[in-house]
């Protein structure tokens, strides 16, 4: 396929690299001939990098290489040209004008595409002549090694656009997901379940950047926790676009933006390439502060209590966790006056478990009964609780069977469902109202999720890992916790448990009722 490539920044560069790699002639073009030269040299010097380090053949460099085709004028006639990818700056005024000029100068049987990240397909569509025969090519950043690439028709889009896409983007090695339309498309629109959780927590003050991000890492297995990703990505981009999608949904109060967010950007706090975000970069930076160590008494009686029978079976695991560790694990319905009391919760604070039982509100905390992806654990403090009890609990859940590594445990404000309950209910719920207003297939969600924001496991596949019943259940519970519409329980999670499907089930639709047999 001969493809025209318009834009020969970052984005564009690398779908040349990406394109011409693959045995397609690419035609490289921008308005300025210096970007174009620059980003011819630079595709070779990534081509050579891979010869270098053995991953590709010199005769195939070589011979990609030879396949780029600097054009000095972007408008150039192309009788040949099959397909255009637009990668100019993300702005409506100046795709539409690209794509104008580019009908006038190329045949009608092109196909158009933009790699816009926010901007509206049908919008920049309908500035055409022809608005069918554009679509949405959505890459990631570094296109080479991002390999998942988001399809988007418009609502004009002819049938047949797509799936060629969806054959370009599988022929050259990278997965293409079907995204509908909408503000931030598939990844961005998912990834607004993390940050927004995150911001949240830090709003209320149920811990600090650097609690929230060791718990991600180290409870929920994110390679990089919410915070870090904001530094990494950069606030001003992260800002504008939970914005632009949650005034994209109408206000969706599950995308709902942070107030902690606007007046940071203001400050230029964006993250790395400030020098300062969440956290501190550059020369002198010391990075977060380190954890207290573990000072409270190790060896003080320790009571489990299990607040309803739903929690017995994480009750039970706990004590047998810390019994096996060496504690002091108290048996009896009722903790003596000397023990510290555990309570696991789930979608609840503490403090109502203290007030319904007779707990002891001096010596009782929550604990998180999700199973760490790493030795980390996580104390929910009250604000009754005594400070010395607090650092005995810490120090209890700490303990290491058979002399391993001990436990880092993380101590919060005590909230509904903890640190991360909170976001993984996050994460699967806003992917559940993708799925559930079928704006992708469960399955690309899950497969665009993962490869494009690195998570562990897809989130309706993580979802139920924990259950559709049981995420359920903590939806429920947040949301009869806090009032707050954020956590109302999807439709999606609620039919699946109800039906004993999967999260990650398509189940049946209208459509195959009516469809042929």
């Amino acid at each position: 396929m001969r493809i025209r490539i318009v834009g020969a920044g970052a984005m564009g560069r690398g779908i040349a690299q990406w394109a011409a790699s693959a045995g397609h002639t690419v035609e490289l073009c921008d308005v300025r001939a210096e970007a174009v030269a620059d980003a011819v040299a630079f595709v070779r010097s990534m081509l050579d990098r891979a010869v270098a380090k053995g991953r590709m053949a010199a005769a195939d460099a070589e011979s990609a290489v030879a396949r780029l085709v600097p054009l000095d004028d972007p408008w150039a006639a192309g009788p040949d040209v099959e397909l255009v990818i637009e990668a100019v700056r993300e702005d409506l005024a100046t795709k539409t004008e690209v794509f104008g000029r580019l009908e006038r100068a190329l045949p009608a049987s092109a196909v158009f595409a933009t790699n816009t990240s926010s901007l509206s397909v049908t919008r920049i569509a309908a500035a055409l002549e022809d608005p069918a025969r554009l679509a949405g090519l959505h890459f990631f950043n570094p296109v080479p090694l991002m390999r998942i690439v988001e399809v988007v028709p418009g609502a004009a889009t002819r049938p047949e656009i797509p799936p060629l896409l969806t054959s370009l983007v599988e022929g050259c090695g990278h997965r293409a997901v079907t995204v509908a339309d909408t503000p931030g498309f598939l990844v961005n629109h998912a990834g607004r379940g993390l940050v927004t959780e995150a911001l949240a927590l830090v709003e209320e003050s149920v811990g600090e950047p650097a609690d929230i991000d060791r718990i991600a890492r180290d409870v929920l297995g994110l390679r990089m926790g919410p915070f870090e990703l904001m530094d990494l990505t950069g606030l001003d981009v992260t800002a504008a676009v939970i914005d632009s999608i949650w005034e994209g949904f109408r206000h969706e109060d599950r995308l709902r933006p942070s107030f902690l967010t606007p007046n940071r950007v203001a400050a230029g706090l964006h993250g790395r390439k400030t020098g300062r975000g969440w956290y501190a970069y550059g020369p002198g930076a010391t990075g977060p502060a380190p954890e207290p160590p573990v000072t409270g008494d190790a060896g003080r009686p320790v009571h489990v209590f299990a607040p309803d029978p739903g929690r017995e079976a994480e009750a039970v695991a706990l004590r047998e966790a810390l019994a096996g560790a060496g504690a002091a694990v108290e048996s009896g319905a009722r903790p003596s006056d000397a023990a510290v009391v555990l309570v696991p919760v789930w979608g609840t604070p503490v403090a109502p478990a203290i007030a319904a039982h007779g707990l002891p509100a001096g010596r009782t905390f929550g604990v998180d009964p999700l199973p760490a992806a790493g030795r980390r654990r996580v104390l929910a403090v009250t604000p009754a609780a005594d400070a010395a009890a607090g650092r005995d609990a810490r120090a209890v859940l700490a303990r290491a069977a058979d002399g391993g590594e001990p436990f880092a445990v993380s101590v919060v404000r005590d909230t509904a469902g903890s640190v991360a309950q909170r976001l993984l209910a996050s994460v699967v719920s806003v992917a559940a109202s993708i799925a559930e207003r079928a704006l992708a297939a469960p399955a690309d969600i899950d497969v665009a999720v993962t490869a494009g924001l690195g998570y562990p496991v897809g989130p309706l596949a993580w979802g139920d890992r924990v259950g559709a019943g049981r995420m359920l259940e903590l939806h429920r519970a947040l949301y009869a916790s806090t009032g707050d519409p954020r956590h109302r329980p999807t439709r999606w999670v609620t039919e699946r448990a109800a039906l004993g499907l999967a999260l990650t089930d398509p189940g049946t639709s209208p459509g195959d009722v009516l469809g042929a047999p």
